[in-house]
């Protein structure tokens, strides 16, 4: 088993789950050793709306990840999203001192990028190069050591706002956690579920979760476009619930277990039993009434990500097509519909290049999870202390902290 110190842990607070994943670095690379998943109260569309209940859903998904794993989490990778998220790309131009580009010259062209104009309401969660140039000779992807005497730099930076960042930060540290960084969660994904071919032709990629859909797009091997709609599965589920006149539990369920994203994709017209509320009896009704309640509703989240995506001009710069990931991405026919839409080659996105428990993880759902520890295992190397440890407590606390929960637990 690996030292506790060699471990990676990703914390996926969804809208509708709280996912933690625990890493090992291994020989051949990333071994998945623990899991632990819990529905999640306390968000909406990504944002964190009730602290104590986001705190018991973490807790819960944590302890059911450390008891598979068999180690003490103290420190996770946190996943962000929401419409509050913005990415901009800026560029910026030095002169190289000595000729040849030193780390220092690299260091001082990536800030004269990042001298943009940002409100005090928002705070800078990535900033990533895409390219550098040197005397007008673009595409390098390091510059250090090259001769030159103009050095210029393109980056894409993503901000946040500092209330919503804070508050997922908040969150992982009242039920015990560090976070040693935030993490933008269509990126994460993209290191789970994204080819190294793909992000240099050219690739979408799209992560429909529970309540944002988040759209990455890729090409020349960088980043070159972010963005986060406030829809997701929830809102087919929601859906599906005042259709059918059905409790939301129940809805979910049906959803994913007979829903189809298309009529047209329905291989056979069964009868499903649907639960009623409020105590009356549950009722029969054809399989294609769900489908056409949740039909307009995908094809209006893809619908607004390809407006977002020609918006953003790139929709000619993605010749390997669209890549859906994320638990709504799981909804049978959905794959065949955004084809339709986008007009381009669309394939399902789950974790793949990981070894231990790589059958449990292979599914859409888990690829934020899974890029968040993958994301550490790549940003990890040389990293001091965390960038976020607000939680100040020793080993001593937290068990006696735990202690004490149990005590009361038994009391009750």
């Amino acid at each position: 088993m690996a030292r506790r110190d060699e471990l990676i842990v990703g914390l996926d607070i969804g809208t509708t789950k709280i996912c933690c994943v625990v890493g090992a670095q291994t020989e051949n690379g990333l071994d998945v050793v623990g899991i632990g998943t819990h529905p999640s109260k306390g968000l909406r569309k990504g944002v964190v709306v009730d602290i104590d209940a986001t705190v018991e859903s973490i807790k819960r998904a944590v302890e059911e990840a450390e008891l598979m794993a068999d180690t003490e989490i103290t420190s996770v990778y946190a996943g962000v999203a929401g419409g509050h998220i913005s990415g901009l790309n800026s560029h910026g131009i030095v002169a190289v001192k000595e000729r040849e580009v030193t780390e220092g010259d690299i260091r001082r062209v990536i800030d004269a990028a990042k001298a943009v104009a940002i409100p005090m309401d928002r705070e800078v969660i990535h900033v990533i190069p895409q390219e550098f140039v040197i005397d007008g000779q673009d595409g390098i992807r390091e510059p250090l050591g090259m001769s030159g005497v103009r050095l210029e730099a393109r980056i894409h930076i993503v901000t946040a706002a500092v209330t919503s960042a804070q508050n997922i930060v908040k969150c992982a540290n009242k039920a015990g956690l560090n976070v040693v960084d935030i993490v933008l969660e269509p990126l994460a994904s993209a290191e789970a579920v994204l080819a190294g071919d793909e992000r240099e032709l050219g690739v979408c990629l799209i992560d429909i979760g529970g309540g944002t859909t988040d759209l990455a797009v890729f090409a020349d091997g960088s980043i070159k476009h972010t963005s986060v709609l406030g829809l997701g599965g929830y809102h087919l589920t929601n859906d599906v619930a005042v259709g059918l006149r059905t409790p939301f539990e129940d809805a979910e369920r049906i959803k994913k277990r007979f829903g189809v994203a298309s009529a047209r994709y329905l291989g056979c017209d069964d009868v499903i039993t649907v639960p009623s509320v409020g105590g009356r009896r549950p009722r029969e009704m054809s399989r294609k009434i769900l489908c056409e309640i949740l039909e307009p509703r995908a094809d209006e989240v893809l619908t607004l990500v390809r407006q977002e995506l020609i918006k953003s001009g790139l929709e000619e710069r993605i010749p390997s097509g669209v890549v859906l990931t994320g638990g709504c991405a799981a909804l049978e026919g959905i794959t065949e519909l955004a084809e339709e839409i986008f007009e381009a080659p669309v394939r399902l996105g789950v974790p793949s290049h990981v070894g231990g428990l790589k059958d449990v993880v292979r599914s859409p759902m888990y690829a934020t999870g899974v890029g968040l520890v993958a994301f550490g295992l790549r940003h990890s190397q040389g990293r001091g202390t965390s960038r976020f440890r607000i939680r100040d407590g020793s080993i001593f606390s937290r068990v006696r902290q735990r202690m004490r929960d149990w005590f009361y637990a038994e009391l009750e």
